[in-house]
């Protein structure tokens, strides 16, 4: 009988739905110390994961275990190579939290243009500060250049809010042809650097790898608009935060919206925290409530497929091991 752990609650419609299977039972682990772990994990035929890293040790008291699947999309805490040698695939949820990550973007970029943060701060004192002012000044979405890197689910709805919001969308992304990129009405750019000089506002939607990793350097920064805006709500890594952080206290960049950090969850003070003129969130871009119930759903019915036979190879992170298993 299949027993799918769920690390962490998620939500109810997914646990219902996998309940409602025949055959399969399902737990919510709340309790993730080391010792619940060792007891109760030996016993997962699946496993459903948010945010805990799943490395080596993790996954030797999986002895059981047919698939991990992810509530979300990025895997970075993930020993992805461990799971491979045990023919276990990792699956993703790529198009569940699309539309809540885009629309998060959005605000970020609304709320640096319009120095939400200031203005808020400034009517919360004892003696509020009302109107516009000079050290908080803002300005309109509309006519501005926006530089797009990456184009996957996430990149090519930045770029179409952009547009519907009057924006001119410069696309950076190797992966996808010239031709696809202007057939959508978008501008494809070769020279990052080059694309980043002539944007008012940089934001990136790319996965964190080998290759891009620390793309957004001081070299890059310097290259941007004195006063352009910078957005991140893909992956904390392919950000330095130190050369962001001295871009911001120089006045170099006019203002950033972080949603993701290198080192997460952020459990103790970084420099970052104080630079000025920077919106954080904490990694919530995906998590609102529909976003929510489509990761677990997806997660969930990834788990049926696998137990069924039937899973699908484009939610496969590690494709080989689909091969294997046949």
């Amino acid at each position: 009988m299949p027993h799918v752990i769920c690390v962490r609650p998620i939500h109810e419609a997914a646990i219902e739905k996998m309940r409602a299977t025949e055959g399969v039972t399902v737990e919510v682990l709340m309790d993730i110390s080391p010792e619940s772990l060792a007891r109760n994990l030996p016993k997962a035929d699946a496993l459903i994961v948010r945010t805990i890293r799943i490395d080596r040790p993790f996954l030797a008291h999986c002895t059981n275990l047919r698939i991990l699947a992810r509530h979300g999309v990025g895997y970075d805490a993930v020993d992805v190579p461990a799971l491979t040698e045990r023919n276990i695939p990792l699956t993703i949820t790529p198009e569940a939290n699309a539309v809540s990550v885009a629309e998060h973007a959005l605000m970020l970029m609304l709320a640096c243009a319009r120095q939400l943060s200031g203005y808020d701060a400034n009517l919360r004192q004892t003696k509020p500060v009302w109107g516009g002012q000079a050290n908080l000044p803002t300005f309109d979405l509309a006519g501005k250049t926006v530089l797009v890197v990456g184009f996957g689910r996430i990149g090519t709805r930045v770029a179409k809010l952009c547009a519907a919001f009057g924006m001119r969308v410069l696309v950076r992304d190797p992966n996808i042809g010239k031709g696809s990129i202007r057939g959508l009405g978008f501008i494809p750019v070769d020279d990052v650097m080059e694309a980043a000089a002539e944007a008012d506002i940089v934001t990136i939607h790319c996965p964190s790898d080998a290759s891009t990793r620390h793309m957004v350097n001081g070299a890059l920064l310097a290259r941007m608009k004195k006063g352009a805006l910078f957005i991140n709500t893909a992956r904390g890594t392919l950000v330095d935060e130190a050369a962001l952080d001295a871009a911001l206290r120089s006045g170099h960049l006019g203002a950033a919206g972080i949603d993701v950090f290198h080192d997460e969850p952020v459990e103790t003070a970084i420099p970052l925290l104080t630079a000025p003129n920077l919106i954080f969130t904490p990694h919530v871009a995906a998590s609102t409530a529909e976003g929510l119930a489509r990761m677990a759903m997806d997660a969930a019915e990834a788990c049926l497929a696998c137990f069924a036979g039937t899973l699908d190879p484009d939610i496969v992170v590690n494709k080989e091991v689909l091969s294997r298993r046949n």
